[in-house]
């Protein structure tokens, strides 16, 4: 148990004043009983009196002892203040910096702005806060580790520091964020401009990281407490500076990372915007919202329709209709794809088992879910579970995913067509695959994108990208797609390549499920018997395609 003295120094201090204040008053005692006893002795010594009273004699022996008592506690009491404050130093310290790279805290930051701006209003200057973000650095840390990441951060601020001036403050505020605050004349942004211009060029010189060579990129934010026209800019504070700030630094980030912008007000209403969508995503999770629509695919040269392709849609009660190119990358990043996709994918295979048997179901699966290593186990489960035949369901992978880890891509394709599960490369022709990934990969078609296919709209504009990727097909015998097909004149020059599956808005805009119901019911292709399923459990199916509407 610890003493209760330690617990409180200040008590403890207040009681060594109370034992200087009695050795003080010992020694006016000892200079009043001294002042008597002493003349006696010395005439008593030389018989010229007599000897003192014994009681006063005492008496200043004892207040002789208190006084050397209190003068050596008054020593150390002294000592142990000197000690405490240092003590007390150190901690405020400790409070207020980053252990890692020893430079301010949050908390600190925002203490250390608040002062800076009121010293630089009083010069009449402006001060710029600035939020850094290193980019990807997750990744770093999945490669190398987290001590290299730690060696990263170490560097970074480094790199940073050496470009500020003296009066700024520099801040880790957690994580791979930094940020720093410096005044600069007012109106002038281009000394903050040419500043963040050269924090790029310096964090992107490559850093050999023990055996790793590290290339790194950052993502500024910045916000002022001066309006565009000069004037000081109304209730600006510290919080008011890092807030906005934080919001630049989102946009930076949304426009592609590895570039600065400048707090505006528009950005405080797109971030608005922002949080009603993740609320509304989580109340429409919830609300079932979240619906599945098909496009029909049409085998040119019979005109037959052949399959659908499933298309996410969002009728928010509060938003309306959301487009899937917003709402998509936003349940990425909150990490809802995974309940997102479910749901649609459950709808999707229970719509799909109303069809005629030999029709087609394609699913985009995202980039998110083929870092799953277990995502194909988990797709042929959900496919047992609903009773939805492995031959009937196409999976879709886009092309800028066979980057990220050619291996585990390899392992899902042979997993799913093991099952009978057709796997095609979609967006063909944006990324980087190279012949030798498309001979190693086992896929059973080729999807043309949609940006390509816009370029048959004019008679004899057909590209040479579009020969080459019908011609690399034949070569390696894939069929292929072509998407976002929008016209006849399209139509035609796909015709004069050979044997291609179609799909766009020339064959009508993706439908609800009620709708393909009733369509297929006037073909007379729908199922005649409908197998009973089991319930669906909470597995991670894939993720529809973000198409437009």
């Amino acid at each position: 148990m610890i003493d209760q003295e330690d617990d409180n120094p200040l008590q403890a201090a207040e009681r060594d004043f109370v034992a200087l204040g009695i050795a003080a008053a010992a020694i006016l005692l000892m200079l009043a009983t001294g002042g008597i006893v002493l003349p006696d002795a010395i005439r008593s010594l030389f018989g010229a009196g007599h000897a003192p009273d014994h009681l006063l004699a005492s008496a200043l022996l004892l207040n002789i002892a208190l006084t050397v008592f209190g003068w050596r506690r008054y020593r150390e009491l002294t000592s142990e203040i000197a000690e405490r404050r240092r003590a007390e130093d150190q901690a405020r310290l400790l409070a207020a910096t980053d252990p890692l790279t020893q430079c301010l805290n949050r908390r600190s930051m925002i203490e250390a702005t608040e002062d800076l701006r009121k010293r630089a209003a009083q010069r009449g200057e402006a001060i710029a806060y600035c939020m850094i973000d290193l980019d990807h650095f997750k990744q770093i840390n999945d490669m190398y580790g987290h001590g290299c990441g730690d060696e990263v951060l170490i560097s970074l601020c480094q790199k940073i520091r050496t470009l500020l001036p003296r009066e700024a403050r520099l801040a880790r505020l957690g994580g791979d964020e930094f940020a720093f605050v410096m005044p600069y004349p007012v109106g002038h942004f281009e000394v903050i401009d040419d500043l963040v211009i050269r924090l790029f060029a310096t964090v992107a010189e490559p850093m050999q990281l023990r055996e790793f060579t590290v290339e790194m990129t950052v993502s500024v934010g910045l916000s002022t407490d001066h309006d565009a026209d000069g004037t000081p800019g109304t209730v600006v504070d510290a919080g008011v500076l890092m807030h906005r700030a934080d919001m630049a630094l989102y946009h930076a980030k949304k426009q592609g990372r590895n570039r600065h912008f400048w707090f505006e007000s528009s950005m405080e209403n797109e971030l608005r915007f922002r949080n009603q969508l993740e609320s509304g995503i989580r109340r429409g999770l919830a609300q079932q919202e979240f619906v599945p629509y098909y496009e029909q695919q049409i085998d040119i040269d019979t005109g037959q329709l052949v399959g659908f392709e499933m298309l996410a849609r969002w009728h928010s009660e509060q938003l309306g209709l959301v487009s899937p190119e917003i709402f998509i990358p936003i349940a990425e990043e909150m990490g809802l794809i995974s309940q997102l996709s479910e749901q649609l994918m459950d709808r999707a295979f229970m719509d799909a088992r109303e069809w005629d048997d030999d029709l087609t179901l394609a699913i985009n699966i995202s980039p998110v879910q083929l870092r799953d290593p277990w995502f194909a186990q988990r797709l042929l489960k959900r496919l047992i579970e609903t009773n939805f035949p492995p031959r009937r369901l196409e999976i879709e992978i886009t092309e800028s995913c066979l980057h990220e880890n050619i291996g585990l891509v390899r392992s899902m394709i042979i997993s799913l067509r093991n099952q009978g599960v057709q796997v095609s490369l979609d967006d063909f022709g944006t990324g980087y695959s190279s012949l030798e990934q498309l001979r190693n990969l086992p896929f059973d078609r080729i999807k043309i994108d949609r940006s390509f296919v816009r370029e048959l709209r004019e008679p004899g504009t057909r590209s040479r990208l579009i020969d080459a990727i019908v011609a690399l097909g034949r070569e390696l015998e894939l069929p292929l797609t072509a998407e976002g097909v929008e016209s006849e004149e399209i139509l035609t020059e796909l015709r004069s390549m050979g044997q291609i599956k179609a799909q766009g808005y020339v064959y009508g805009k993706p439908e609800s499920a009620q709708k393909v119901r009733e369509r297929l019911a006037t073909q007379g292709r729908l199922a005649r018997v409908t197998p009973d399923v089991a319930e669906p459990h909470n597995q991670q199916p894939g993720i529809p395609r973000a198409a437009s509407s």
